[in-house]
């Protein structure tokens, strides 16, 4: 059987055969065998060309290096030979230590080995260089094997055979290189030969044992019993609870599982697997969520574990944990049901509070991040069930399949946590296939959520109420990730803190928990906060079929915030005490003696900002003043939109045929008409508004006329410039630009300063945008006189003739329009050159 079929490969096979690397380095090259020099056993047998070291000391001070002749004498000066081949040692140097002594009186002998003689071994079988290798006569049948290179793995190690003159014996080498029982004889002498027979029967070990491999059965066994295969092996790392599956052929040549014990007997061929008893986890739990690094944790041998010996040592848990809440995720132990139970982290840390631990607990611990994600723009369209189109089949990051993110492989309970049932309803109901939502990465949570929300509207009526804004697009924390049944159940134990905190949002809590607890947790209330009439609701659940909803305004000015008890689903609103601060500052620009960023009260007037101010400077300009407001610019932008739209509208009509007839050219080229309202169009659009008003600004004028002082809201900008003494004029003249102010000047005089009007130019629509914002017409007709003077900063239009599109009614009415953007660009022009 080859080590490398297909049998084992499906027995989970190491794929190595044990011992045959133990010859890699232990031969030399064959063509050099040099001889050993030094000490060498007294059971050594001399024999021919043996060199003996012979010192004498005493009355006579000789030392002589002989060597065994061929007639196995020991010549020696002086002293007849020695008989030396076929003697051990031993006895050699007791005869040569007696006959000195004897022969030369007062003098010892000391003897020694000096180079030993070369032996030939011949050596065959399933070696890799078979054949004649010479050896040290001191060398062993490990060395002999060496020389020839090694066994070959298809050669037996339990059945190497020595043959010589005094007979053959089987070495079993399993006893020298694995130390199985046993004194085998290494020993070689001169004329024996070396026999290695191919491999006999083997076996596989694979799986939780010291040195999986394959290993050979005694000589001869077709079987041998496990445990002494095990023993080969280092025995199994469990000393107890292991299996032992063995992989084997039945009389059918089908492959055939048996389960083993140590003392089954394991047949050629077999291959045994060996692996837990119970492949789970026992006694084990688990630390993760906001902490420095997920841990598995021992119960203890007495089940006595608790969350204060699990986070005995704060520094576990990473900074800014959310102290009102962690989670224990823990499964029934008959069921295997998983459930959410919650606790105080803040008390646990402090010793106020204790939760004994079971087998197979998850501890999870929340970061302030984590909580304030439940009030997340994602969060809030989840709640109304808004999921996102095209679901993606990618599975949890990180996550192994059929194992619990975050879970250990083995750890009981292990699986998916969307398939987990929890206290929370609807849950059970979420795959393990996450479906993106409306934003951000792939969030089972958010869909677990959705189906939740979506099956029972009034669920989570207490977080739909919130009313946070829409900004933002956080991603989905990693938590969420790896537990998306957690997200239900922290909403159906969370309160509501709305209004003036520093943090509103959503924050699981327990039953029972202090007011104060929880505005820790979200920063504190808000120095603008009226504590006078605070809203507190409640649901009280009693099961009746009908969950009212109280409502009850607190008087929490004494800050006795522990006094109010909280539970989940209860709402508490801090609202905005009244000030006579405005939300918003406003600010002057240009001529006044303290231009700067105002805030201002409610009902602050102009007069009062500008005596704040300290007035107007000399060469300030208050009949030019550019006023802005926020709302009146968004007023002016719309209204640019929509006359953008209407004019494009017309221009469909026109391009149907469907045009009001009444031209007043009989051949109207219609295609250079549509592009010229398509351009005008778009000017529109492109046009930005200034958010002008019209207002008196004179500190003076003011004084005298009360009903002109206008109200300040945050974000006006009043812009004063310097008086100015020029006249701009522009639009269909020859020479657009600005003329010196001349006192009394009209329009007509000032545009026939500008070269006149041009050919197409419609002067009775002609106008005047005025320093302070308003459009008059500009008198240019021949019935007008040429129109009132004009004062400086002012700027005179003159309009082209838009006689190609008189025929569409809205056209006439585009005059003003165009002066509504001719004041925006004359404000914006001044505030430009104000704020350099």
């Amino acid at each position: 059987m080859q080590s490398n079929g297909d049998f084992w490969t499906t027995a989970d096979s190491p794929g190595q055969q044990f011992g045959y690397d133990t010859f890699r380095n232990l031969g030399a090259p064959q063509s050099s065998a040099p001889g050993l020099v030094g000490a060498l056993p007294d059971s050594y047998v001399l024999g021919r060309d043996d060199e003996v070291v012979i010192a004498i000391r005493g009355r006579t001070r000789q030392s002589y290096t002989l060597r065994v002749g061929r007639d196995g004498l020991l010549p020696m000066p002086d002293i007849p030979p020695f008989p030396a081949a076929g003697r051990s040692l031993r006895d050699l140097r007791a005869d040569i230590e007696a006959r000195v002594a004897r022969e030369l009186g007062g003098s010892e002998a000391y003897v020694s080995l000096g180079q030993t003689r070369q032996i030939a071994i011949f050596v065959a079988g399933e070696v890799v260089r078979p054949g004649l290798v010479p050896l040290p006569a001191i060398a062993s049948l490990l060395d002999a094997l060496g020389a020839a290179g090694g066994i070959r793995r298809t050669g037996s190690l339990r059945a190497v055979r020595v043959e010589g003159p005094g007979g053959a014996r089987v070495v079993d080498l399993y006893a020298a290189i694995a130390g199985t029982p046993g004194s085998p004889d290494l020993s070689l002498r001169e004329g024996e030969r070396v026999v290695v027979p191919p491999l006999g029967g083997v076996v596989a070990l694979a799986g939780d044992v010291t040195r999986p491999a394959i290993y050979e059965l005694p000589a001869g066994a077709g079987a041998a019993p496990l445990h002494s295969l095990l023993a080969l092996a280092g025995g199994a790392l469990r000393p107890v609870g292991n299996r032992f599956l063995s992989i084997g052929t039945d009389a059918g040549g089908r492959r055939a599982l048996a389960e083993l014990a140590p003392g089954s007997p394991v047949r050629r061929g077999d291959a045994v697997t060996v692996s837990p008893g119970v492949d789970a986890v026992s006694g084990g739990l688990r630390l993760a969520g906001h902490v420095v690094a997920p841990v598995m944790r021992g119960v203890g041998a007495r089940g006595g574990a608790g969350l204060r010996a699990l986070l005995a040592d704060p520094r576990v848990i990473r900074p800014d944990p959310y102290v009102r809440m962690g989670v224990v995720w823990r499964q029934d132990e008959r069921t295997r049901v998983r459930r959410f139970i919650g606790f105080d982290l803040g008390r646990v840390m402090n010793g106020a509070a204790e939760l004994p631990l079971r087998e197979g607990d998850e501890v999870i611990l929340l970061s302030q991040t984590d909580v304030l994600w439940l009030a997340s723009p994602a969060v809030q369209r989840a709640l109304k069930g808004d999921v996102g189109q095209g679901a993606a089949n990618a599975p949890v990051p990180g996550a192994m399949p059929g194992t619990m993110p975050g879970t250990a492989p083995g750890m009981p309970g292990g699986g998916s946590p969307a398939t987990a049932v929890s206290t929370v309803p609807a849950t059970a109901a979420v795959g393990t296939t996450p479906m993106p939502v409306a934003l951000g990465p792939d969030c089972p949570a958010l869909t677990a959520l959705a189906i939740a929300a979506r099956s029972s509207p009034l669920r989570f009526a207490h977080a739909r109420s919130a009313g946070f804004p829409d900004i933002g697009t956080p991603g989905c924390p990693q938590l969420f990730v790896d537990y998306p049944a957690l997200l239900p159940f922290l909403l159906d134990q969370s309160v509501l803190l709305a209004g003036e905190v520093r943090l509103p949002g959503l924050y699981p809590v327990l039953d029972d928990t202090g007011l104060d607890s929880v505005l820790a947790a979200a920063g504190g209330a808000a120095e603008t906060a009226d504590l006078s009439s605070v809203e507190f609701a409640r649901e009280p659940l009693e099961n009746a079929g009908a969950i009212p909803l109280s409502r009850t305004l607190l008087d929490l000015r004494s800050r006795n915030f522990a006094a109010v008890r909280l539970s989940p689903r209860d709402a508490v609103r801090v609202p905005l005490g009244f000030g006579d601060r405005d939300t918003g500052p406003v600010s002057l620009v240009g001529e006044f003696l303290r231009p700067g960023t105002y805030d201002i009260r409610r009902g602050e007037r102009l007069s009062e900002l500008l005596a704040r101010a300290g007035g107007l400077t000399q060469q300030a300009y208050p009949y030019g003043a550019v006023f802005t407001r926020e709302s009146v610019r968004q007023r002016q932008q719309e209204g640019f939109q929509r006359t953008a739209r209407e004019l494009e509208t017309s221009l469909i009509q026109v391009a149907a045929g469907q045009a009001v007839a009444g031209s007043r050219q009989g051949s109207l080229d219609l295609g250079g008409a549509i592009n010229a309202g398509q351009a005008l169009a778009s000017t529109l659009r492109d046009a930005r508004a200034a958010g002008r008003m019209v207002v008196e600004a004179n500190p003076v004028v003011l004084a005298s006329r009360p009903e002109l002082d206008v109200l300040l809201e945050p974000g006006d900008l009043i812009v004063m410039p310097k008086r100015p003494n020029e006249v701009t004029v522009v639009g269909a003249v020859l020479n657009p630009g600005s003329l010196q102010f001349a006192t009394g000047w009209k329009a007509s005089q000032y545009v026939r300063g500008a070269g006149g009007e041009q050919r197409f130019a419609d002067i009775s629509r002609a106008f005047i945008v005025l320093p302070n914002g308003q459009s008059v017409p500009a008198g240019l007709g021949s019935w007008q006189a040429g129109g009132p003077p004009v004062p400086p900063g002012s700027l005179v239009v003159v309009p082209q003739d838009p006689s190609p599109y008189e025929t569409w009614g809205f056209i006439r009415d585009l005059t003003s329009v165009l002066g509504q953007i001719s004041i925006s660009s004359a404000a914006l022009a001044v505030i430009s050159r104000q704020g350099r």
